[in-house]
This record gives C-alpha cells, structure tokens and sequence, in this order.
C-alpha cells in the first residue's frame, strides 16, 4: 500500500506542473484540430489525443505538453492495474476503481466530465471552450486523482488481513507462480533413495571375503628346519 501511495504522489507532482501549462496544452489541442480540419467536434477520448499527437502535431512544444499528458494517462492505467493486486476490494473501493479504468480507457468518451470545486480547471476556460471543447479533456486527470485518494482511503480503513488476501505470504503475487508442494509419492521416493546407501554399506561391512579372506595363518615349520 505504501508503494502505490507514494506513486500516486509522484503522479500528483507531474499533474501540478502539467496543471501550470494548461494554456499550452489547450493551445498544442487547438493547433492539432487545425491541422486536422476538426474544429466542430469536441476532444472525446485519449484515443483522439493520442491520433493529434501522432500525425498533426507540428512543433516541438505542442509534442511535448501533449506527450505530458498522455504520459500521465498511462501512469494512472498501470496505478489502476497495481490497486487491484492489493486486495480483493469492497463494494465501495470496487465501485471507484472501476471508475479509474474506465476513465483511463483509451475510447471512453470523457467529452461530459467537469472537475468540481476545488478544482478550477474548467474555469480557466473560456465558457465556449469549456462547454464545446476541452471541458472534458482538462477534467480527467484531477477526476482520477480524486477517484484513487478515496479508494485508498477507504482501503486503510480495512483490516490488515484483507490488505494480506492478495499479497500475503502464503499467496502467490500476481506474475510469481507458487511454490509446488511436494506430493506423497515424490516424498517417499527420496525417503527411499536416502536410506538405500546406509543399507548397502552395513551388508557390505558385514560380507566376509575381499582382503581378509587372503589373509589366512601360513602352515608350521620347525624352527631351523623343512618341512
């Protein structure tokens, strides 16, 4: 739990310097449906962010705040994936989560979302921009950040063996396979092989033969004398 807390901050501190150049993403999007001759439909998904960068984006600064933000998208997909192996959730963690990931979804049409108060980002546009255009687009990061304080909030409110039911130690993580477990046969099999060399050696040391059986007492003579 710690680790993802301290993602999320990493991510909230590229947010905050994203947040201080939206007028040039707002701009970089401008330029984009230019080129596009799209200026009638409104910025709907990742996806359509994704397609600008790629193929009408035309300068070096619009790349760059445009490439910020879909970094920060990605960011948030993998932190959506990492809540999940954490624990099982409840109805409540479930139900933001679930949210995350469909915010996060490259085609989700994100054109309706509004960030609430505290956040100002919509007013910091125009009423025609905010109403047609990037409304949608400037709210979905802070959205997403507020979905995931809240599950993790309530998600440290659980008891310490829910948070374990994942990730505990005797539960493989998610990519690790668990331990095999030894089965009788394979076992007794060891059992076997581990007593067969004392076996062999104590018949051996009791078999009689080898050195000692050449060993036998040579026949009397008389002292001085031939047989």
């Amino acid at each position: 739990m710690n680790e993802a807390k301290e993602s999320l901050r990493s991510i909230e501190q590229k947010y905050k310097l994203f947040q201080q150049q939206q007028f040039t993403f707002v701009a970089a999007l401008e330029h984009c449906r230019e080129n596009a001759h799209d200026k009638i439909k409104p910025i709907t998904s990742i996806e359509q962010v994704q397609s600008y960068t790629e193929h009408y984006c035309t300068n070096s600064t619009d790349r760059r705040i445009l490439l910020m933000f879909l970094d920060i998208c990605t960011e948030l997909s993998r932190l959506c994936q990492r809540f999940e192996t954490l624990h099982p959730g409840t109805p409540i963690t479930n139900s933001f989560l679930d949210k995350c990931k469909t915010f996060v979804s490259q085609s989700n049409d994100l054109s309706s979302l509004r960030a609430k108060y505290p956040h100002d980002v919509v007013n910091h546009l125009s009423c025609d921009e905010a109403r047609n255009h990037y409304g949608g687009v400037v709210s979905l990061i802070p959205i997403i950040l507020d979905l995931m304080k809240e599950w993790i909030a309530h998600s440290e409110k659980l008891p310490r063996k829910a948070l374990q039911h994942v990730s505990g130690p005797d539960t493989p993580t998610p990519g690790r396979p668990a331990a095999p477990v030894p089965s009788a046969q394979a076992t007794s099999s060891r059992a076997r092989v581990t007593k067969h060399p004392s076996r062999q050696l104590t018949k051996g040391s009791l078999k009689p033969g080898g050195i000692d059986q050449g060993c036998s007492k040579p026949p009397w003579r008389p002292p001085g004398g031939k047989l």
